[in-house]
Order: C-alpha cells, then structure tokens, then sequence
C-alpha cells in the first residue's frame, strides 16, 4: 500500500463501525495517525487500538466535543490534514414525511447536518492556521449521500433533506476556502453493506428488494470501497478536486432501466 498519509493526521467522526471504521482502517494502512470519533466507547476504544490509533469520545452534536476532538487531534499530531465527517443515522422512524414526526426530523438533523456544520467550523481555522504558516493544505470529505441527487418513493425524509443539505455546504466551502489551502467535498455513496443498513433491510426485506432492482451493479457496497473513496478524495492524489459531488453508487444516478 502506498502511504499516502505518511506523517499525517485523519479525524474520522463515527468511526467506531460501518464506513468509518472501513476508512479507518485504510486511512491507518496508509501511513496515518488516525483519530477515531465516536459515541460508542467499547467500539471506539477497539478500533482505535485495531489502527494504531487515538480515541477520542465524541457526540458530534456538541460544540464544545467537537471542537475538542480537533484541538486534541492538533495537539497530539501537530497537524490537522483530513477530516472525515462521516456520523450519522438512519433510524426507522424517519420514514414519509406523512408518518415522520417532528421530534423524529429532528434528531436525524441534528446527527446528520449539524455535527457536519460543527465540525466543519472547528476543523477549518486549524487548516487555515497551518497553511498561513506553513503552506500546508488539508482537505474535509462529507458524507453525503446519493439520495442527496435523486428522489426515491421509499422515502426516508429527514434523511434526504439532512444529506442534500450537506452536500449544498460542502460545496459552499469548498468554494469559500479553495485558496486557503483546504479542500471540501461531499462524499455520495450508494447503499452500503453496513450494520445499519442491515439492521433497517431485517425489518423490511421488501424495502430491501426494492431498491436492490435499481442498482446497475446488482449489489450493495461494501465499506472498503467507500473507505477507497475517502482515501483517495483526502489525498493529493485528489489535489485538483474540490466543491465537488464525488458519486460511488454502482451506477444508480445513471441508470434509466438496469440489467436483468
């Protein structure tokens, strides 16, 4: 594996499971000090310690933790390079936006847009302080989602307008800080063979069918190939890229009619 992250540090928010720990581990496999942000302290502990990594207990809805997580990161790593933005839930009972109560939108704005706003507001003046003094640039990947571009008739309100909306702001920023040596993309992945997703496709297998049909692929990803992604949009690999809607969804946006 070529390290590309050699000498430098990653902050991944939900990255005790699922996408993030994938990324973790890639990110880590590639030369990174990788700083794990999660709730869930057992989980997080164990994949801090599975990379080589630091752990640092996190409800990403709270200001001052964030803000925390990325002057622990700079304190411990001398440097903040990648910030992977990456928690968030999809919980059963965001649904239509018939059925789908307040308190239910909510909790997944909360989860999914504002931790993504807090810790885009923390992570950017430690970029923009290292590359005044240094010329060091960084970059931020958000994720987003593909339903962020498309419309789905098994809706999941809350969910879809929490992600489109960070993919607006990613694109903002990374309009707004493109000369300040910080990128900012918004990262959209298909379905991805996570727990969560699992868990809500046990309670509904015909939810599950049903978007299975649509994707050209025939599958769902798997996490190791959004962690590629991320990889590759926080590296310099990617130095050119920014403000954009990167896609990894098997072909879903592109479909009409798919393969039999």
């Amino acid at each position: 594996m070529v390290e590309r992250y050699a000498g430098k540090a990653a902050v991944v928010t939900g990255g005790a499971s699922g996408i993030g720990l994938a990324t973790a581990r890639r990110l880590a496999s590639e030369g990174a000090n990788v700083v794990i942000a999660d709730l869930d302290e057992s989980a997080g502990t164990k994949a801090a310690k599975e990379v080589g990594g630091l752990f640092v207990q996190t409800d990403v809805t709270n200001r001052e933790q964030v803000e925390a997580l990325f002057q622990t990161t700079v304190d411990r790593f001398g440097s903040l390079d990648l910030a992977f933005n990456n928690a968030g839930i999809s919980p059963p009972d965001d649904d239509s936006i018939l059925d789908t109560g307040i308190e239910a939108w909510r909790k997944v704005q909360e989860v999914n847009l504002t931790s993504v706003y807090l810790c885009c507001k923390a992570a950017i003046p430690h970029m923009q302080k290292q590359y005044a003094e240094s010329g060091r640039k960084s970059s931020i990947v958000n994720t987003a989602s593909f339903v962020a571009l498309m419309g789905a008739a098994t809706s999941q309100i809350s969910y879809t307008a929490s992600k489109g909306a960070v993919l607006a702001m990613s694109r903002e920023l990374g309009v707004q800080f493109a000369r300040e040596g910080i990128r900012v993309n918004a990262l959209c992945p298909g379905p991805v063979n996570t727990p969560l997703l699992q868990e809500l496709f046990a309670k509904d297998p015909e939810r599950a069918a049903r978007r299975l049909v649509h994707i050209p692929a025939g599958r769902f990803a798997e996490p190791e190939e959004i962690a590629a992604a991320v990889a590759f949009l926080g590296s310099d690999d990617a130095s050119f890229i920014t403000a954009s809607t990167f896609v990894v969804d098997g072909g879903i946006s592109g479909a009409y009619v798919t393969p039999l």
